[in-house]
């Protein structure tokens, strides 16, 4: 489409004889393969330029349509080659339409005013009242936003992210829209100020204004039938249908948002999933699904999380507005009707039961069961370390990863047990072993940060976190000496040394990023100091963070060895190695004969009731057995067994490997 020409008379006197016209007949500029026989019924007005139309497309129904355009009006418009235009109710004005691109029964389609498509669009997470305002562009991560949400202490630090993005959106603000290649749009509404990327599908949508959609061929974004948005940005691979409204969001890869689902000021990262229910004021780290008509995402931060029918937060306390936020940190599940008042702060991989009004903050004490009784709010430490559901969780995460396009914005850590998780279960036997000391070992209820939790459940949790412990550093040193034929002590000394002075010191989640908080705090300062000063720059840095997680994770792994063991890498023995190991797998083998009893619940005879209908015990066993298969040759547990073996096996491999070694 480089080579345009002006129309001929004969063109011009064929399109006035097919009922078009044109304010300027000379204002319209064609391709050298123009055929004006597929250009009807249709007006011109401003500069205009058009392609060909030499291909036919099959639609729905096998109807089939040549390409062109017909009862249609464009102003101000460049069409690309095998377009196909048709019953345009008002028209399509300052746009710019990819090749073989179809547009089909829209009302409206128009650039109304110069616009950015959504980009520097401030969203407000966490604090329905502001302050924490995130303005979102086509390329932000959940890494970036966090810092933008939540270092608001760092002054400097947020006035660059805001100039990054302000950056960004500059070089977007146009007063012509752009639709790409291949995209269908078809049975739609209102749409202003839209940008569309290549393969996008727009059907049914009742209004969408100020966005983009930032749809690519290997990742298509999918807009359907009653779909409202408003200042919004939609990433690559992203879904939002079935009447779904949203205000002021950002949706990221592979979201899936549909089933009437209300979203304002929320900030959605990769794989997220919202159906039925309402967010306000979210930021939804990766994975965050919410799928039941009475559940309510209010003022919050999640990231992995599941939440329950009849969900709910609370962010106003009827005294000065809706200022409160929560923190329910990654991996947590909230049971039917669960509620929790904000200000609280949940610590990873908690199961949450009931109502909670007491502002509990557990986040040193993980993989925790919160349960309601009589109104108050019960702690069961490290009670999910033994729940078959949180290591289904951990495995199906990967697998349900949507996302297509090559380059992915946010870096997600998908690892069960991390520097991150473990240093908060070291944190939460010192807690434990304290209240024991404090309150004494035979007191019936201990009380930390607004919880009770009972003397048995205390003792367990200490036992629980000791294990996943030692299952995080047994699979650490396991790991780092694989494959590997050693001949002496000092050999592996030498293995062990960490590839790396980063790593040491406290970890933290930024939204899907497990990284040591020192770099991240070096990351910060090259920010503030603009040795990194672009968004796309920064996306790098924290990918390249993300692909170091190992060779940071055993610079962090060996430091905690030898504080366990009291003894330097250069004192470790052949004994020391044994006994850590033996100490793995014992930890693995425990806990993985927890969770297999765990899933043998679920086969026992009370999860049977409401089978066999209309017989007896006999049918009961059977229609059971046909519809969930049996027990032992459940896909979990088969799993379980199989990884029991696997461990034990790689354990005794390292120790007859090493065990002959003098030293």
């Amino acid at each position: 489409m480089e080579n345009y020409r002006k129309l001929t008379q004969q063109e011009i006197d064929q399109l006035s004889q097919q009922h078009c016209t044109a304010e300027d007949w000379n204002a319209i500029e064609v391709d050298p393969k123009f055929n004006a026989q597929y250009v009807s019924d249709t007006h011109f007005s401003g500069p205009i330029r058009l392609g060909y139309f030499e291909k036919s497309y099959t639609l729905e129904g096998n109807i089939t349509r040549h390409s062109g355009i017909r009862m249609a009006t464009l102003h101000n418009c460049v069409v690309g080659n095998d377009a196909y235009i048709e019953r345009i109710g008002n028209y399509i004005a300052n746009y710019v339409i990819g090749n073989e691109t179809l547009i089909e029964n829209v009302d409206l389609l128009a650039v109304t005013e110069k616009s950015s498509f959504g980009n520097g669009v401030l969203v407000s997470p966490l604090n329905e009242g502001g302050g924490r305002e995130v303005p979102i562009c086509d390329v932000l991560s959940a890494h970036f936003a966090y810092m933008m949400a939540l270092y608001r202490h760092r002054s400097i630090l947020i006035e660059k992210l805001q100039k990054m993005v302000e950056q960004y959106s500059a070089q977007i603000v146009s007063e012509t829209g752009h639709i790409g290649n291949n995209v269908i749009i078809r049975n739609c509404g209102c749409l202003k100020n839209l940008r569309i990327g290549d393969n996008a599908t727009l059907k049914g949508c009742l209004k969408l204004e100020n966005g983009s959609i930032n749809s690519n061929a290997s990742a298509p974004v999918n807009i359907g039938v009653g779909v409202i948005a408003k200042d919004f940005i939609l990433s690559s691979g992203s879904e939002v249908t079935e009447s779904a409204m949203i205000d002021k969001c950002f949706v990221g890869q592979g979201c899936q948002i549909g089933k009437q689902y209300s979203a304002t000021d929320t900030l959605f990262f990769a794989n997220c999933q919202g159906f039925h229910g309402e967010a306000a004021s979210v930021f939804a780290g990766p994975f965050t699904v919410t799928h039941h008509k009475s559940s309510l995402l209010i003022a919050g931060l999640f990231s992995f999380l599941n939440a329950g029918s009849g969900s709910n937060q609370s962010n106003h306390m009827y005294k000065l507005g809706p200022i409160h936020q929560g923190v329910v940190e990654r991996g947590s599940k909230t049971t039917s009707d669960s509620y929790i008042l904000w200000p609280a702060k949940i610590g990873a991989f908690t199961l949450i039961m009931g109502r909670h009004t007491t502002h509990p903050d557990t986040t040193n004490l993980p993989f925790s069961y919160l349960i309601e009784n009589n109104n108050e709010t019960y702690l069961v430490p490290a009670a999910n370390l033994r729940s078959v559901g949180t290591i289904r969780d951990a495995q199906k995460w990967p697998k349900r990863d949507k996302r297509k396009d090559p380059k992915r914005l946010d870096q997600i850590n998908y690892n069960l047990l991390s520097p991150y998780t473990i240093q908060k279960m070291m944190a939460g036997v010192n807690i434990l072993e304290e209240l024991k000391k404090i309150a004494g070992e035979e007191c019936s209820n201990y009380y930390y940060h607004n919880t009770r939790i009972k003397n048995s459940s205390l003792k367990k949790g200490i036992s629980l976190y000791e294990m996943g412990i030692w299952k995080f550093l047994g699979n650490s040193i396991i790991k780092r000496l694989e494959s590997t034929r050693f001949t002496s002590i000092q050999q592996i000394r030498e293995r062990l040394k960490p590839d790396t002075e980063i790593g040491t010191g406290k970890w933290i989640d930024v939204a899907g990023l497990i990284l040591p908080r020192d770099l991240g705090k070096e990351v910060v300062r090259k920010i503030e100091t603009d040795e990194y000063n672009d968004i796309e720059t920064l996306n790098q840095v924290f990918a390249d963070v993300h692909k170091n997680y190992y060779t940071y994770e055993w610079t962090w792994a060996i430091e905690k060895l030898q504080e366990k063991i009291n003894k330097t890498i250069d004192e470790f023995t052949i004994q020391d190695i044994l006994g850590i190991v033996n100490k793995w797998k014992e930890s693995v083998i425990t806990l993985d004969k927890m969770l297999y009893e765990d899933a043998k619940k679920e086969f026992t005879l009370t999860t049977k009731t409401g089978f066999g209908a209309d017989g007896g015990a006999e049918q009961q066993e059977k229609d059971f057995e046909n519809v969930r298969g049996q027990f032992e040759q459940n896909p979990f547990v088969i799993e379980v067994q199989k990884h029991i073996k696997v461990k034990e096996a790689l354990g005794n491999e390292l120790i007859e490997r090493i065990k002959d070694i003098k030293g």
